[in-house]
């Protein structure tokens, strides 16, 4: 398959993503960790009092709920937020039974900067790999050095750079370099 079908389809299979936002929500529970700017569906059952259709997490990482006022929600999972709600409403509701949807996933961004077609901030799907956000971009643009990339990430505190040969790649060549895309990360295509 030559590099323009294998971009078509990319192409192809990211607008799928992006067009179905039940998709790109994630599910009440896994590894999903909340983040500043995210927005929450939380419902708790039988008690609309305390229920609530857009929770924005604030910049400092709370959100604000009835009757228990700010609530660490950033660096949680929804399922962990969840259990920190229940036990917070026990003291108003007998057994409450709480659910977390992420709505909107604000935190979830990455930058991609540099000789591609559209550089800027993109959502963050599930599983999203470097060659997947070189075509969400656009693709390059004629002056592209593409064995010169860099995927600058932050792990554990420190900055950390990856290299990226794009031309190794699709010449199925060190396929490890396609590296999955984490929240935050800057792409950079000299």
């Amino acid at each position: 398959m030559n590099n323009s079908r294998i971009v078509a389809v990319m192409l192809a299979a990211i607008f799928i993503l992006i067009s179905s936002p039940s998709l790109l929500s994630a599910e009440s529970g896994g590894s999903y960790k909340i983040g500043s700017g995210d927005v929450l569906e939380i419902v708790t059952w039988k008690e609309p009092d305390f229920s609530r259709e857009a929770v924005l997490v604030r910049t400092d990482g709370f959100i604000s709920f009835p009757l228990l006022n700010d609530v660490q929600a950033a660096g949680l999972t929804p399922t962990q937020l969840k259990k920190s709600l229940e036990a917070g409403l026990k003291d108003y509701v007998s057994t409450p039974e709480v659910t977390v949807t992420i709505v909107e996933s604000g935190s979830q961004r990455f930058y991609i900067l540099g000789e591609v077609v559209n550089t800027g901030e993109y959502p963050l799907v599930k599983h999203l790999t470097v060659l997947q956000a070189f075509a969400l971009a656009g693709g390059f643009t004629e002056w592209a050095s593409k064995d010169e990339i860099l995927v600058l990430r932050k792990e554990n505190g420190k900055d950390v750079t990856i290299r990226v040969d794009y031309k190794e790649i699709a010449d199925g060549q060190n396929l490890e370099q396609n590296v999955k895309i984490k929240a935050d990360d800057t792409v950079i295509v000299p």
